[in-house]
């Protein structure tokens, strides 16, 4: 799973048990090398799904890490892209990424539970951050998203079906989540990163009462599980101008 160029397990273990931004600081130079950093298919099938509803103005990429989303941004926004997070070190590792044409990039550093935005963007897009969103702060997180973006922007974000009750994928996330919970009933500070909290019916809810107008699409490269649902979904949330809705399909 882990290149040789990618941290050690003493490195790891430092990490788990720092904050989540210093241990991000601590990861950052070596977080392109390891198995956390999204893939680049599902990028490449984002910004696929993305660029017949575009192009867009400016896009934001929400914990961007280490800015492989900003790649994406670039290939469907004509005027500028800005990165944020709240890990400097991430950050640092961001800025010497190189997007050859396109837009104007920037970096801020936000936490992304108070963005400093508003009406700024016409697309925000998020890759593999809701691990450290306890449920509770959704309302919150979406509600930033909601006030960054102008009327009629898009918030989009892939979500992986949940794996088989009973499959190794399934317990390994399970066991993860359990050590996690027991590291931080016992270890301070923190560290927020659950696998299995985020779940897609939740934040469908969440974002129709955020103000958001929720679709979904297939991302047909990942195919089918064996019951014919796709493997990969798109959500494509359109924020609206009054107040709260129930979801129905995105334009």
């Amino acid at each position: 799973m882990f290149s040789p160029e990618g941290p050690t397990l003493r490195e790891l273990a430092v990490q788990a048990l720092s904050s989540v931004e210093h241990g991000y600081d601590l990861l950052a130079p070596k977080f392109d090398r390891t198995p956390y950093r999204t893939p680049g298919p599902l990028l490449d099938a984002v910004a696929s799904a993305l660029e017949p509803m575009g192009p867009f103005g400016s896009g934001l990429d929400l914990c961007c890490g280490t800015g492989a989303g900003v790649d994406v941004l670039a290939r469907v926004c004509r005027d500028r892209v800005t990165g944020t997070d709240f890990s400097a070190g991430m950050l640092a590792v961001a800025r010497g990424r190189i997007v050859p044409g396109g837009p104007e990039v920037s970096w801020v550093r936000a936490d992304a539970r108070a963005l400093p935005f508003r009406s700024a963007f016409d697309l925000v897009v998020t890759f593999g951050a809701f691990g450290h969103f306890l449920p509770r702060e959704l309302p919150g997180l979406f509600a930033g998203v909601r006030a960054a973006l102008r009327p009629g922007g898009c918030f989009a974000f892939p979500v992986v079906a949940p794996p088989r009750p009973g499959s190794r994928a399934y317990w390994s996330l399970l066991g993860f989540d359990a050590a996690m919970r027991v590291r931080n009933a016992v270890w301070r500070p923190p560290f927020v990163m659950y696998y299995r909290t985020f779940r897609l019916g939740l934040a469908e809810r969440e974002l129709a009462r955020a103000g958001f107008r929720v679709g979904l699409r297939d991302l047909p490269s990942f195919g089918h599980r064996p019951d014919g649902s796709p493997r990969v979904r798109l959500v494509v949330a359109r924020r609206l101008s009054g107040g709260r809705v129930s979801p129905r399909p995105a334009g």
